[in-house]
């Protein structure tokens, strides 16, 4: 399967089943959102988090290809356009 076909799989596709394990996935990154401000002691939004992640998956790959790290990079990337979109 494409890489762009699994990472929509994962975050188009399969939400619902992620939701019963772990709660919604929007929700999750705003709630991870409020516990990093708490943390830094400034407000950051869901979309720093989103962000932050891509930022790790690719400084991973920078070190070794691994296509977890790139699928999980476009996977983050879609359902951050996902969170973008439903937020306008």
């Amino acid at each position: 399967m494409n890489i762009l076909e699994e990472a929509n799989n994962i975050v188009n596709l399969r939400s619902e089943e992620k939701s019963r394990m772990y709660g919604p996935f929007e929700e999750g990154m705003d709630r991870a959102a409020l516990i990093l401000s708490g943390m830094l002691g400034y407000e950051v939004d869901a979309v720093l988090v989103y962000k932050a992640l891509i930022a790790l998956k690719l400084s991973r790959e920078s070190y070794s290809h691994k296509e977890d790290n790139l699928l999980d990079s476009v996977a983050y990337l879609g359902s951050m356009n996902n969170y973008i979109n439903n937020k306008s």
